[in-house]
């Protein structure tokens, strides 16, 4: 069968652990990896299976060749993430040593289409926060400071529900929030959007991004916080959470494809037929070297995969593997760039006027000059990287026809115009496009519960976790719902 973990130390079981006998996840990404802590804690046995060489799926380190270690895409937290704070407490992973918070600072240095903007959360009680936060924004005009704060106050008394969904667009300018390409739209919503859907205004829903207002703009103050990475993805979540699975009586194996899923009649168990081939990798995962081809047994399954990957696996339950199929894909594009290590930024994160931002849409701009940078982050105040600067193009635009040298160079100089001085060029330079990042959220699209109408089938990740975008607390969430609907079943 391969290369197993030595079982670790014999844990207490609660009550449905026993009932839920071995477990296997497939997928080892924070969804997957989720449940996988959750049960283990549990004292269920768990097994693993990730296809990649490394853990974390779309939230993923990627090794350099030069030795060094980036992210797969830069990704920001927020203090409303409770069951992502929660796990990496549990696992071990503290989070005021890996992630840097601070309190809500969106700025943008400005342009010559548009004013500098900035966006502030004083550390006061909520929702007193928000109210001065968006009274004293720097960059809009006193009428459009109202409007938001009318827009917020609307939104709370109808306990951030839509009577029908639509898009973020047509509730912006049905709630007054100005038309498309408006400084409030552009500066503050439609970016915020972007960021937190992957989806542009006008085409995500409005329902779903009223939850995230709910939950951090909405929430306490410090659910307004910004959580940014600290180190990379990898020992922020994903490896923390292996090494507790394999301490608790569980696999996780990296580099082993499940190739399909079956379920035994008689018995009523699932057998899982693998491919594997690899050796050793960090964080208590192991790449096993395949089963006999008469496939593993296990009394429950959880999919935790990508969309194209579960439509595949749940082939034989067509009704289950529908939503899945149909499930259009977006993509997210960061690009690093390597200055000289004195080379930094005035703050950590900085707004660029690139296409998240709205001025795609401004008329008449020649499409050789539309910004394409959406967001900037300084790696060296973030993950003592200095000098590392990584840019992220959330959602299909023009940015996707450019190669690394050709993004580098129209991204520098938007930077620069922003900044008002010159940079060294760059001393290297990546590239990593997330073709299938997320889903695009639209509105009334149909999702799945963890719940399948197949006994034992569980499904896991940021699509089934209803009401949230393609986050990775959507994705924590679903796994560990997941994993608590096993240990009551």
């Amino acid at each position: 069968m391969g290369h197993r973990l030595n079982p670790g130390p014999n844990h207490s079981q609660t009550p449905g652990a026993q009932a839920a006998g071995r477990v296997a996840i497939v997928g080892g990404g924070w969804a997957g990896l989720a449940a996988g802590v959750e049960l283990a804690a549990a004292g269920v046995p768990v097994v693993v299976f990730e296809a990649a060489r490394s853990l974390g799926g779309r939230a993923r380190s990627v090794d350099r060749a030069d030795g060094s270690r980036l992210d797969n895409g830069q990704h920001i937290l927020l203090g409303a993430y409770s069951e992502t704070l929660r796990l990496m407490q549990r696992v071990g992973a503290d989070p005021e040593r890996l992630l840097h918070r601070q309190a809500l600072d969106l700025r943008y240095p400005g342009s010559a289409s548009a004013a500098p903007f900035r966006l502030h959360l004083p550390r006061l009680p909520a929702p007193l926060h928000l109210a001065v936060g968006l009274l004293a924004a720097e960059g809009l005009t006193f009428a459009d400071r109202l409007a938001a704060v009318r827009f917020m106050r609307s939104l709370q008394t109808r306990a951030w529900t839509l009577p029908a969904d639509e898009s973020v667009a047509a509730l912006l300018e049905r709630e007054g929030q100005g038309k498309r390409g408006s400084r409030l739209r552009r500066r503050l919503w439609e970016p915020l959007c972007l960021s937190a859907l992957n989806t542009p205004a006008c085409e995500a829903s409005a329902q779903v991004f009223v939850n995230v207002l709910r939950d951090s703009l909405g929430g306490t103050r410090a659910a307004t916080d910004l959580l940014l990475p600290a180190a990379d993805l990898g020992r922020i979540f994903p490896e923390p959470a292996a090494a507790f699975i394999a301490a608790h009586r569980g696999e996780v194996r990296v580099s082993t494809r499940v190739s399909s899923i079956e379920v035994d009649d008689s018995s009523g168990a699932f057998i899982v037929r693998s491919t594997a081939a690899g050796a050793a990798d960090a964080g208590g995962a192991h790449a096993a070297a395949g089963d006999d081809g008469g496939g593993e047994r296990f009394a429950q399954i959880i999919v935790a995969t990508a969309a194209p990957a579960a439509a595949r696996l749940l082939a034989p339950w067509p009704a289950i593997a529908a939503p899945f199929a149909a499930l259009t894909q977006a993509p997210i594009g960061t690009l690093y760039l390597g200055y000289p290590p004195e080379v930094r930024l005035p703050f950590p994160l900085l707004g660029l006027d690139g296409e998240g931002g709205g001025a795609a849409a401004l008329a008449g701009q020649p499409a050789d000059q539309t910004p394409l940078g959406q967001w900037v982050f300084d790696r060296g105040q973030l993950c003592a990287t200095p000098g590392v600067l990584s840019f992220v193009l959330s959602g299909s635009g023009a940015w996707e026809a450019f190669d690394a040298a050709a993004l580098g160079q129209r991204l520098q100089r938007e930077l620069e115009t922003a900044l008002g001085e010159r940079l060294p060029p760059p001393l290297w330079r990546q590239l990593i496009s997330e073709r299938r990042a997320t889903f695009d959220c639209l509105p009334g699209l149909a999702r799945p519960a963890c719940r399948t109408a197949q006994h034992g089938l569980w499904l896991a990740g940021d699509f089934v976790c209803a009401g949230y975008p393609a986050t990775l607390e959507g994705a924590v969430r679903s796994g560990v719902a997941a994993a608590r609907a096993i240990l009551t079943d």
